[in-house]
């Protein structure tokens, strides 16, 4: 699992996160309407914080996978159900949506960030430092 794998992945939970909050700004005022969140950067530390450097060969396919697992987690939107409720049955605050959205974009912009120094380090690599 490279470094540029776990990015891309990460790109696409806070792409998703942001779809997500902005359909939670627009049903603000939608009634019954419940708020949703996507959960990601929890499961993918669980994740990392369980493997191993060491990663073994299968040599027959009912052996068990050992060390690094070759896929990543997937962010999942969950649905917020146990919250303020507002009169019309929404629990949407749109004060708590607009703080995640500007956490969002702060979130993206680093992971991009990160991404192009990687493919710095891979750029340096390939044609040598001139």
């Amino acid at each position: 699992m490279s470094q540029i794998s776990i990015l891309h992945t990460a790109l696409n939970a806070s792409n998703l996160r942001q779809d997500v909050i902005s359909n939670n700004i627009a049903n603000a005022e939608t009634p019954g309407y419940k708020s949703k969140q996507v959960v990601f950067e929890n499961i993918l530390k669980q994740q990392l914080s369980n493997q191993t450097n060491f990663k073994g060969t299968r040599t027959d396919s009912r052996h068990f996978n050992i060390g690094l697992p070759s896929n990543l987690p997937q962010p999942e939107v969950v649905e917020l159900t146990e919250t303020k409720i507002q009169n019309s049955g929404n629990n949407v605050d749109i004060e708590e949506e607009m703080t995640r959205l500007s956490k969002n974009a702060l979130w993206y912009y680093t992971l991009t960030q990160q991404l192009n120094s990687e493919f710095q380090k891979l750029s340096i690599a390939i044609k040598g430092r001139v």
